[in-house]
């Protein structure tokens, strides 16, 4: 029998009355040594259960070579938590959204001619079911009914926000099924009829994703679902951020409130996100409003109640209070946070110039009479340089880039003629009757995890003309920064002569004990930052994110390395804080209004 059932309607734990107090932590988004502790302050919220996603692409970057090791150990990372006395319940998609590149999709497959997503299209279908023969063995055997922590397993994700394909959901269903998942099977799934309807499997627990009005989600749920206990699967206390938009936050008091409904109406809950952590590397998503292109900052700190950082602030305090009112348990103790780095001020060293260092850096050229996508090249993220050398008549010419995703730097023999986006595809540029070297700096700013446009390519899609004219011979330069290593990050710098305002830089500086450090950069525009070969995210002057957390495990004893590649401007100094800055907060609440 399942570890949790609802035979007459109620929520049963090994035949008991049962709460699902869980709270949402994702691996992937917190560095490994620092799981147990992450898991701890979970504990120590009051919750009983752990929830996380298990995103494919962050396993199987490369198709046909998963990986389970490492910052990808799923197992180890279940068995920690039932070490610190918590109930698991996996999502494993295969699509996740969580605001995650690509939904959690990998890109070989979305980019595939004629690919499909998430539907009964056989090619998918046989690509998940390749995927789900290597992970789900490995999470079957840690279900509770062979003594492990797992207590129920995730049907999909919010399907009923993209499609109506009811044969596909049923299908993972059987899958999971299939595979060896006996616990309890769940659709996780907006409050409404239209997100209900396509969603949900018969037989089969339909639970309701908000961050507000408890009493209607448990009224729609009950309204549909007689017989079947409330929980809410996602109670959304906090939200992300993109790149240019306000820093989200909700008050401690409007969550504590939500919860207490959703409590005081008998139903389970999963807080998400109890602990956000960190889109380290280039794992940062991407949304779309219909107009422009909404990429998500590097922090998932989600205005949690545990912070990016593990810090415990008012809103882990009124919610914990909430919780243990609700069950009676005694408090679980908050593990102490350590003291980060003090604060000190580094002088960047000026490395390779930009465009000669990203020439030198990249692995080949690809030549093409036309402009090619990343999905095209075998690149997920990161940039690549395109290059031709188009004859520009004399005078002021108009230069359009058609189909460009995301972002492009536009050079004309070595000078920046401008910046380009989806929404702002044309620069002049100057002609004086002969040929010129036209280079493109195109970056991928994260890959759509929701909605119709899930599974867009990047890169230039479409053409490049001057005024009426295509250009074609094109080079492309792949520089696919997160796959980089330590040693090439160590490289970079000094692969070109330093020049102009933007390329690659350096700072170091040196510890006698690793902790807790907070990068800034004040006076640099856009970049990457690595700490000692790890590729920490991007950041943005246009904020709201300020610094970037650079968690302890990342610092040596001794010297430690910052390396930025910097595409418009370099500051003057690069700074350690000694705490989290993530914008000007802004209340935002889901309604679905």
């Amino acid at each position: 029998m399942p570890l949790l059932s609802y035979p007459r309607g109620e929520l049963l734990r090994d035949g008991r009355p049962h709460r699902i107090l869980s709270g949402s932590l994702h691996y992937f988004r917190v560095h490994p040594d620092l799981w147990a502790d992450r898991l701890d302050r979970l504990a120590a919220l009051g919750l009983n259960t752990v929830d996380t996603y298990v995103p494919w692409n962050f396993h199987e970057r490369t198709r046909g070579l998963p990986r389970f090791d490492g910052w990808c150990d799923v197992e180890r990372f279940t068995e920690l938590a039932q070490e610190a006395g918590l109930d698991v319940i996996l999502r494993p998609g295969p699509y996740i959204c969580a605001e995650w590149d690509n939904g959690g999709l990998p890109a070989w497959l979305t980019g595939a001619p004629g690919m499909r997503l998430r539907s009964s299209y056989r090619p998918f279908l046989d690509e998940v079911a390749r995927w789900f023969d290597a992970l789900i063995p490995r999470l079957a055997r840690l279900q509770a009914s062979f003594g492990g922590p797992i207590a129920a397993v995730q049907i999909e994700n919010e399907y009923g926000s993209y499609g109506d394909d009811r044969g596909y959901v049923r299908w993972v269903r059987d899958a999971l099924a299939d595979r060896g998942i006996t616990e309890l099977l769940y659709t996780a799934d907006g409050p409404t009829d239209l997100m209900q309807d396509a969603g949900t499997v018969p037989g089969q627990l339909a639970t309701a994703t908000f961050g507000s009005r408890a009493a209607d989600a448990a009224a729609l749920l009950r309204s549909r679902r007689d017989g079947e206990p409330f929980v809410c699967a996602e109670f959304w206390n906090g939200w992300f951020d993109h790149w240019g938009e306000p820093h989200h936050v909700r008050s401690a008091a409007g969550a504590a409130d939500t919860l207490g409904e959703i409590l005081d109406a008998g139903g389970s809950v999963s807080i998400y996100m109890a602990h956000g952590g960190t889109n380290f590397g280039l794992w940062s998503g991407a949304n779309h409003d219909g107009t422009a292109l909404q990429p998500t900052v590097t922090s998932y700190d989600s205005d949690a109640p545990v912070a990016e950082h593990g810090a415990a602030g008012p809103k882990f305090h009124a919610l914990r209070e909430r919780l243990l009112a609700a069950t009676g348990a005694t408090p679980r103790p908050l593990p102490p946070l350590a003291a980060p780095l003090p604060p000190r001020v580094l002088r960047p060293v000026p490395g390779a110039g930009l465009l000669a260092g990203l020439g030198a850096l990249a692995e080949r050229a690809v030549a093409s009479p036309h402009p090619l996508g990343f999905d095209d090249l075998g690149q997920a993220s990161g940039l690549v340089l395109y290059r031709a050398e188009p004859h520009l008549p004399p005078g002021t010419q108009t230069l359009t880039v058609t189909g460009l995703h995301d972002r492009a730097q536009v050079f004309v023999d070595g000078a920046c003629a401008g910046v380009l986006d989806r929404e702002t595809g044309s620069v002049t540029v100057p002609g004086a009757g002969a040929q010129v070297r036209l280079e493109l700096l195109v970056e991928n700013q994260g890959r759509i995890n929701y909605g119709p446009l899930l599974g867009q390519g990047k890169g230039v899609l479409g053409g490049v003309q001057v005024e009426r004219r295509l250009v074609h011979g094109w080079t492309m330069h792949g520089l696919p920064l997160d796959e980089w290593t330590p040693e090439e990050v160590r490289r970079a710098p000094a692969s070109a002569a330093p020049h102009g305002t933007s390329g690659f830089a350096t700072a170091r500086f040196t510890v006698n004990e690793p902790a807790d450090t907070f990068l800034a950069f004040p006076g640099f525009a856009k970049g990457f930052a690595w700490v000692n070969g790890t590729l920490l995210g991007r950041y943005w002057e246009i904020g709201p994110q300020v610094t970037l957390y650079v968690p302890a495990p990342l610092v040596v004893p001794g010297e430690n390395t910052v390396t930025v590649l910097e595409l418009e401007r370099f500051g003057d100094r690069i700074e350690l804080r000694d705490g989290p800055e993530l914008g000007p907060g802004e209340e935002f609440v889901e309604s679905f209004d």
